[in-house]
């Protein structure tokens, strides 16, 4: 296990909120400047799996656990091929790291992929803040000392309302990941900013996961012969987005059975015809509690998201597509966190939930979600199978 003691002398650094609460602390990471939303997620760990999911694109993430950094950074668990925050705040970083994994520091991979992050600062007034005032632009700077002048680029900023970032964190070109064991099932997964423990959960269940940029159209969907349509987590505001829309009504239009996570369960609402909204300040960190009002069971899942689905409780509602219900809420604050759509037999055709079944990192109470996916595509496929026998094809109605 190496020993990483070296600690490097720390420039002051600023932060500042686009309301004008400030923050002086220490440099962590690369020095410079950045700007981004400010949010906070609540994990206890799994700090490099936050860093590396494309989800906080654009965001500067505070760590409310005090003491970030003491396994280090390894090379096993990066949920992407980088780290996508925008800027890292947290209070105590680790000195010196302690784990048979660890390659290096948390500091100098941040240094490494140029992200600006600062230190010393008091995250739980910080946290307090967000949650009463709500998630708000900020910026962090180490070349900058005058507040008024960081505050004016800061409200300068992109906000995320209004924002499509799916195609600036999707996979550039099409891969696959092949199922364990005995292939069963293909998917045709959307990466909207997809972790890669997610396709690697349906691979330990026997399926083919064909992962596709956020541009794919249905013939891209249709050339793979899919049991079935996935839609990732990802940034951004879902009510920016048309095209993974258009594509999903096409897929649903088809009768292609559909699971969504995060984003893909915004989409998912959008598609049925409900809106969305953005949340105070969301919801991240891995000690959500949700009911999955079909069991009746609690679960505790992870989390990363801003924006909601706004769909009735307890009401179906009838769409193109067949009958949508909310399946799963929130036991803190009631909003949406699952949905469900049955065609006109009462079949289950597609669902959602707005958390992240893979745990990566989190609880693994939501796995079953997978195994929901593989009853769901094996059940329409015994139906409706497509002329090979397996898959939909690319005329109308299979």
């Amino acid at each position: 296990m190496p020993l990483h003691a070296k600690n490097p002398i720390r420039q002051s650094a600023l932060l500042v909120l686009e309301d004008g609460r400030t923050f002086r602390g220490e440099s962590f990471g690369a020095e410079g400047e950045t700007f981004g939303e400010a949010v906070f997620s609540t994990g206890m760990s799994g700090y490099q799996e936050t860093l590396t999911d494309p989800s906080y694109h654009r965001q500067v993430v505070v760590m409310t656990a005090p003491h970030v950094g003491n396994t280090g950074v390894n090379d096993e668990d990066p949920e992407s091929r980088r780290i996508w925050v925008a800027g890292y705040v947290v209070r105590d970083p680790a000195r010196v790291p302690s784990n048979w994994r660890s390659k290096r520091t948390l500091d100098d991979e941040l240094r490494a992929q140029g992200v600006v992050g600062i230190s010393g600062v008091d995250t739980r007034a910080l946290t307090r803040h967000l949650r009463e005032r709500g998630a708000m632009r900020v910026g962090i700077s180490t070349v900058e000392t005058d507040t008024e002048a960081l505050l004016a680029r800061v409200r300068a900023s992109a906000e995320m309302s209004g924002a499509e970032l799916a195609d600036e964190v999707t996979t550039t070109e099409a891969y696959v990941v092949p199922a364990q064991g005995e292939k069963r099932l293909t998917v045709a997964a959307l990466d909207l900013g997809i972790k890669e423990m997610t396709p690697q959960r349906m691979a330990e269940r026997g399926i083919e996961v064909h992962v596709l940029p956020s541009t794919a159209t249905l013939d891209d969907v249709l050339a793979v012969r899919p049991d079935g349509l996935f839609y990732s987590n990802g940034p951004g505001d879902p009510a920016a987005t048309t095209h993974q829309i258009e594509l999903l009504q096409e897929a649903l239009g088809r009768q292609i059975p559909y699971f969504g996570i995060c984003f893909g369960n915004q989409l998912f609402g959008r598609a049925l015809g409900f809106g969305t909204y953005k949340l105070k300040y969301g919801h991240r960190g891995i000690n959500q509690p949700v009911m999955d009002l079909t069991t009746r069971k609690v679960e505790v899942t992870a989390h990363n998201h801003g924006f909601a689905v706004d769909a009735p409780v307890g009401t179906p509602t009838e769409t193109p597509y067949g009958t949508a219900s909310v399946s799963h809420v929130n036991l803190n604050d009631d909003c949406v966190e699952g949905l469900e759509l049955r065609d006109a037999e009462g079949d289950l055709l597609g669902f959602s939930v707005q958390y992240h079944p893979e745990a990566a990192a989190g609880p693994h109470d939501a796995a079953y979600l997978f195994d929901r996916f593989v009853q769901l595509m094996t059940d329409r496929r015994l139906d409706t199978p497509s002329p090979s026998g397996s898959g939909y094809s690319t005329t109308e109605g299979n």
